[in-house]
């Protein structure tokens, strides 16, 4: 079963339609389980018992999710693979020592994969869609994965199964849902 952990600023928004539900549908479609809980009612249990956790991305204005970290320390703890999409991005870098500061960017971008990994695959360019107010800067010990350190467009963990992109893939880039779930 996969967790969807949705960082919309309340429980049920009408902002889960439209960052959350194409998530959750991309994964219905690959024949993947899923289960969405909002991150205020996120439980010790619901993370046990999950296999794969994406921390999905919320709407432009709301960074409720930037004041509540301290609700998601156990990301550092968890062996279970995890995408951090967007706002999700942004949390697992907070969580690590990384910042969240103020880079607004909307609408289709090149993004320059510079280091191959199994997730994103070979360097190259794609395009994604950006709908964020915040960007993050590296969290110390992740490898940089496409971007710059000036604008950084994906991460991972060097030892952990943790990735996160600040593009949206449910929007251009289905597949990279659809790789993590295959990983």
């Amino acid at each position: 079963m996969i967790l969807l952990v949705d960082l919309c600023f309340r429980p049920r928004s009408l902002s889960r339609r439209e960052f959350v539900d194409p998530i959750a549908g991309i994964l219905s479609r690959s024949g993947s389980d899923c289960q969405v809980v909002h991150f205020f009612e996120l439980s010790e249990e619901a993370v046990q018992g999950a296999d794969r956790i994406i921390l999905c991305g919320t709407a432009l204005k709301d960074d409720s999710y930037s004041k509540r970290i301290d609700l998601f320390t156990w990301i550092r703890d968890s062996e279970r693979p995890i995408l951090g999409i967007c706002a999700g991005m942004q949390v697992i870098a907070a969580v690590f020592g990384g910042k969240i500061f103020p880079q607004p960017k909307i609408g289709l971008e090149g993004i320059d994969i510079v280091e191959e990994t199994p997730l994103l695959g070979p360097p190259r360019r794609i395009e994604g869609y950006h709908l964020h107010n915040f960007g993050v800067t590296l969290p110390p010990g992740f490898v940089l994965v496409a971007g710059s350190p000036d604008g950084v467009e994906a991460f991972q963990h060097p030892d952990r199964p943790i990735s996160g992109i600040i593009f949206h893939p449910e929007v251009r880039n289905r597949w990279i849902v659809e790789k993590f779930v295959s990983l």
